[in-house]
C-alpha cells in the first residue's frame, strides 16, 4: 500500500484492518502484484481441494532444504569411494538417490570430472538452468548477462576473476546447460587430504567448485573459513 493511503479509514465505526488479525494477509499486502497472484492461486488450490495447506508447506520446505551441501556430500563420497564415483559418473540420478537426493525432476543430468589435464566449467547462456536438487538456488552472478556471455568466449578470464589460475596445459571445457540438460562438476580432490573423513572432505567442496569457476578448497583454507 502506498504512503498516500496510510491514513485511517473510519466508515461509521464498522471498518477494521483484517491484517491485524491475519498475519498471512499482512504478509500478502507486502508482496508485489505477481506475489499476490501466487497467493490467490494457492488459496484457490486449497479451496478446490486439489492441495492442502500442509502439502504446499511441505513442498516449500523441500525447496528451501535444497542446497550445495547435497552436492558436497556426493563429491566427498566419490573422493573416498571409487565404486560410488563410477556410479556418479555413469548414472548420476541413481547415485543421487543413494545419498537421499531426488534428482528425478532433471531431464538429463551429467557429472563432469575434473582431472589434472581437463577442467570443466558450467554456464547457461540463455537463462539460469541449474541442477537445483543438488546445488539449491543459483547465485546471482550465474544468472548475470556478464557471466552467461563471457564464460563461453573467455572462460579463463572469468575464472581468474574468481581467483582461479590454471596452467596453460590444462584444457578448459565449457558446458552449456539447458532445460533438458543439467551439469555438475566433480572437482579434483585437494592434495594432503588423505587423512580426512568424508564429513571433513565435504567441507572442502563449495558451490563454485561444483560449477567449475574455482577448485575445491585447500584444507588450510577450509580451516580458516570454519574458524
Amino acid at each position: 500500500m502506498s504512503a498516500t493511503h496510510d491514513h485511517d479509514h473510519d466508515h461509521g465505526g464498522h471498518g477494521h484492518d483484517v491484517t491485524q488479525h491475519d498475519p498471512e494477509a499482512a504478509e500478502r499486502n507486502k508482496v508485489p502484484y505477481w506475489g499476490k497472484r501466487i497467493y490467490a492461486m494457492r488459496e484457490l488450490l486449497i479451496e478446490k481441494g486439489i492441495l492442502t495447506a500442509q502439502d504446499i508447506q511441505d513442498q516449500v520446505d523441500y525447496m528451501e532444504a535444497r542446497s550445495p551441501a547435497n552436492g558436497a556430500r556426493m563429491v566427498a563420497r566419490a573422493w573416498i569411494d571409487p565404486a560410488y564415483k563410477e556410479r556418479l559418473l555413469s548414472d548420476p540420478k541413481a547415485a543421487c538417490a543413494e545419498m537421499g537426493v531426488d534428482a528425478t525432476g532433471l531431464t538429463e543430468f551429467v557429472v563432469l570430472e575434473n582431472t589434472d589435464k581437463v577442467h570443466n566449467l558450467v554456464v547457461c547462456t540463455l537463462c539460469s538452468c541449474y541442477p537445483r536438487p543438488i546445488l539449491g538456488r543459483p547465485p546471482d552472478w550465474y544468472k548475470s548477462f556478464a557471466y552467461r556471455s563471457r564464460a563461453v568466449v573467455e572462460p579463463r578470464a572469468v575464472m581468474r576473476e574468481f581467483g582461479t589460475e590454471l596452467p596453460e596445459d590444462v584444457d578448459v571445457r565449457v558446458f552449456d546447460s539447458s532445460a533438458d540438460m543439467r551439469y555438475l562438476v566433480l572437482p579434483r580432490r585437494p592434495a594432503g587430504t588423505e587423512h580426512m573423513s568424508e564429513h571433513e572432505l565435504a567441507a572442502l567442496v563449495t558451490r563454485d567448485s561444483m560449477i567449475g569457476v574455482t577448485p575445491a578448497r585447500e584444507p588450510s583454507t577450509a580451516a580458516v573459513t570454519a574458524s
